[in-house]
C-alpha cells in the first residue's frame, strides 16, 4: 500500500517503471525512482534512483541517474553521479562520467570514462546538455511486432 506525506509525496517507496519488452518510448523519459528498460526508449532517460537497462533492451540516448546498470545496448553518454556497471555482453557506445565503475568481462565501452565526485558529474552532464531544464518531449508508445 502507498503511503503518503503532507505534501502528497510517496515517503519511504520507490517507483518503478518499465518499458516492457515489444515497446518503443520515443522522447524523453523522467522518473523519480527506477526505470527498467527490457524494450527501446529513442531519447533521453532521467531517473533519480536507477536506470538498469536489462539484456536486450536498448536506449538511443543519454542517460543521466544516480546509478546505471546495463545489461543491453546504450548508444548515448551516461551520467551516473554514484555509480556505473557495465554487465556481461552488454555494449555502450558513448562517454561515461560516474564515481565509481564496474566493467564486467565482455562488457564493451566505446567511448571515454571520466570518475569524479558527484558535483563534477552533475558539471559534466550540465555542460553536456543532459540537464537542460527543460521539459520532455511527450513520450509516445509504438508497439512493435515480435
Amino acid at each position: 500500500m502507498a503511503r503518503r506525506d503532507d505534501n502528497n509525496k510517496n515517503a519511504g517507496e520507490t517507483t518503478l517503471s518499465v518499458i516492457a519488452v515489444g515497446a518503443t518510448i520515443t522522447g524523453a523519459l523522467e522518473s523519480n525512482g527506477i526505470v527498467k528498460v527490457e524494450g527501446r526508449v529513442v531519447g533521453s532517460v532521467k531517473a533519480t534512483r536507477q536506470v538498469l537497462v536489462a539484456k536486450g533492451g536498448v536506449i538511443d540516448g543519454d542517460i543521466l541517474t544516480d546509478e546505471a546498470i546495463i545489461g543491453g545496448e546504450v548508444k548515448g553518454a551516461i551520467f551516473a553521479e554514484r555509480r556505473t556497471e557495465i554487465q556481461t555482453d552488454s555494449k555502450i557506445d558513448g562517454d561515461i562520467v560516474t564515481q565509481s565503475i564496474v566493467v564486467h568481462e565482455g562488457g564493451e565501452v566505446n567511448g571515454y570514462i571520466n570518475m569524479g565526485n558527484p558535483e563534477a558529474v552533475r558539471e559534466r552532464a550540465r555542460k553536456a546538455g543532459a540537464l537542460d531544464g527543460g521539459e520532455p518531449t511527450e513520450p509516445r508508445l509504438v508497439a512493435e511486432s515480435t
